[in-house]
């Protein structure tokens, strides 16, 4: 596959020292494989189980990462790589790639609509009042009320 992501040497040279050692359980096989996978899947957004085989079965790369995320390492080696200004602890975010929910159009715009402040209402008052009255005599009155008003 042509989109896989490999660390190269010097990226590894400065994760490797970081890495836990003496853990419980089999032998660890080849870090730099699935630590490769495990980003791949984070950086390309993929399922687990859809993780390429040239990192390893995906299930080893998934309880790599799973394990190591509840045993605090990846917070460990991240301050690591940051105090060595191998990454940086700033992150942007491009605002155009953050979508809005297909509701968000519905605000009032115009000319000079952004230049006023919003106006507020309390906590306990009904937005829309005439929205939501119903006429006396709780949801059987209210269903008597919609039948008399549906009748031909």
């Amino acid at each position: 596959m042509a989109n896989l992501f490999w660390l190269d040497d010097d990226a590894w040279a400065a994760i490797e020292p970081h890495l836990p050692k003496n853990q419980p359980g089999a032998r660890r096989v080849d870090d730099r494989r699935i630590i490769s996978g495990i980003i791949h899947v984070l950086k390309s957004g993929c399922r687990w189980r859809d993780c390429p085989p040239d990192y390893g079965p995906p299930t080893t790369v998934y309880n790599r990462f799973n394990r190591w995320s509840r045993r605090d390492h990846w917070r460990r080696i991240l301050k690591a790589l940051a105090a060595g200004q191998w990454i940086t602890t700033a992150v942007a975010m491009d605002g155009s790639y953050v979508k809005a929910h297909r509701c968000a159009h519905g605000g009032k715009g115009g000319e000079g609509s952004g230049d006023r402040p919003l106006p507020r209402r309390a906590d306990d008052e009904n937005p829309r009042p005439e929205r939501y009255t119903r006429p006396p005599g709780g949801p059987q009155g209210h269903r008597r009320h919609c039948l008399r008003h549906h009748d031909g």
